[in-house]
């Protein structure tokens, strides 16, 4: 029992042995291990905090999920925050003496890390002002999806090719963002279509209304319209206008089932929908044919 006792001294006077002085306070490895243990526990409960204020406690209000991500991350960030400086204050670690550190990891922090703190920094207005939140439908630059997290460095985007996408905090700061579903999920959709000259306008505005009336995915208010739009080279361009809430995730599925429907109301119909064509005159006459071919004008004569 003696030799264990002097084990454990010995591993004792190691641990409290001063390695370095903050101030007036010394610094031991005993101080750095309850540190590290600490600030693990710190960042874990914290994260099981704010998973338990999302999933239950905020699951039980009528906050849509965004909100509940945003609520719960605000939160954890104050908590990691005062934890912070209670376990260095536990610790016997002695605050004023970190301002020159402090001021050193800010130049740090200026240079090396202005990246990650200006993606930090954006993931907190994001949260705050929430341009978008979890579940949005989103195009930021060439990149399209849902939003299913939103961290404090970056932001997850999934296509519809179940593609995760992460993506900087500033990009949404800097760069122009479309959020299908800011204000809420319900998005018109503009189909365009083009008939012949010489339809029966009246019969394809009816055809086309009939179309949207019949596709489920199309609201029935706002009532869908149309519009004609140009009298274009080859046939009056019009536009089918449809409001939708099922679809703005995948808008080319609703597009193609309208443009598919539109495409056999007309062939029933008889409804023209052009392609483009070009008349070709040709100049009777051999010496005609003759000078057209040489270059020279059909109209001037030798």
């Amino acid at each position: 029992m003696e030799g264990v006792s002097d084990i454990l001294a010995t591993i004792r006077q190691f641990l409290q042995s001063p390695l370095f002085r903050l101030g007036s306070a010394p610094v031991t490895l005993w101080n750095l291990l309850q540190l590290v243990v600490l600030f693990a526990l710190l960042f874990y409960l914290s994260g099981k905090l704010r998973n338990w204020i999302e999933t239950h406690f905020l699951a039980r209000t009528k906050m849509d999920p965004g909100a509940r991500q945003a609520t719960g991350s605000i939160i954890r960030y104050t908590v990691i925050s005062i934890g912070f400086i209670v376990i260095l204050q536990t610790a016997g670690i002695d605050l004023t003496a970190l301002n020159v550190l402090a001021g050193a990891v800010g130049i740090g922090l200026g240079f090396g890390l202005q990246n990650i703190v200006n993606n930090f920094i954006s993931g907190i207005i994001i949260l705050f002002e929430r341009p978008i939140k979890v579940g949005d439908r989103i195009v930021v630059g060439e990149v399209e999806g849902d939003v299913t997290h939103i961290g404090g460095r970056s932001t997850t985007v999934v296509s519809n090719d179940n593609i995760s996408v992460i993506v900087p905090n500033s990009s949404f700061i800097t760069e122009n963002v479309v959020n299908w579903s800011h204000n809420d999920r319900k998005v018109r959709f503009k189909i365009p279509v083009t008939v012949a000259y010489g339809s029966d306008i009246d019969l394809v505005e009816q055809l086309l209304l009939k179309v949207a009336a019949e596709n489920k995915d199309v609201l029935k208010d706002p009532v869908p319209g149309i519009r004609l739009m140009e009298f274009g080279d080859n046939g009056l361009h019009i536009e089918l206008r449809a409001w939708s809430t099922t679809l703005i995730h995948r808008k080319g599925v609703l597009i193609s089932k309208l443009n598919i429907a539109i495409y056999r109301i007309f062939t029933e119909h008889g409804i023209e929908i052009p392609y483009p064509r070009r008349d070709i005159h040709l100049l009777q006459g051999e010496g005609a044919l003759r000078g057209s071919v040489a270059g020279e004008s059909p109209l001037m004569g030798e």
